[in-house]
């Protein structure tokens, strides 16, 4: 299923820096950024659930906040990108 995390960490802390670089390493663990603080995951059930409770670990539930949109196993046809960054498909093979 294709699932759209977003997220916003207060950074006016050194701590807060810090989560927020850890929120964006699990998000990249899980999928690809398409915006500042916006990933598409191709997730399972189960790493769905993995996701959520890494995230929920590392942000402070008082300052920061996290959505997740579930756009289902034929998520991709319900996305249209307009704009300059190019739109990547998430189920595609990447070389690095």
């Amino acid at each position: 299923m294709l699932i759209l995390v977003t997220y916003d960490v207060e950074v006016n802390s050194e701590d807060g820096v810090k989560r927020l670089r850890k929120v964006s390493k699990i998000c990249e663990n899980y999928g690809i950024r398409v915006q500042n603080s916006v990933f598409e995951c191709i997730v399972d059930n189960l790493q769905f659930e993995m996701l959520k409770s890494d995230i929920s670990k590392i942000i402070d539930k008082t300052r920061d906040s996290v959505r997740y949109y579930n756009l289902g196993k034929s998520g991709k046809r319900k996305v249209l990108h307009v704009g300059a960054k190019p739109s990547i498909d998430v189920e595609d093979i990447i070389i690095i």
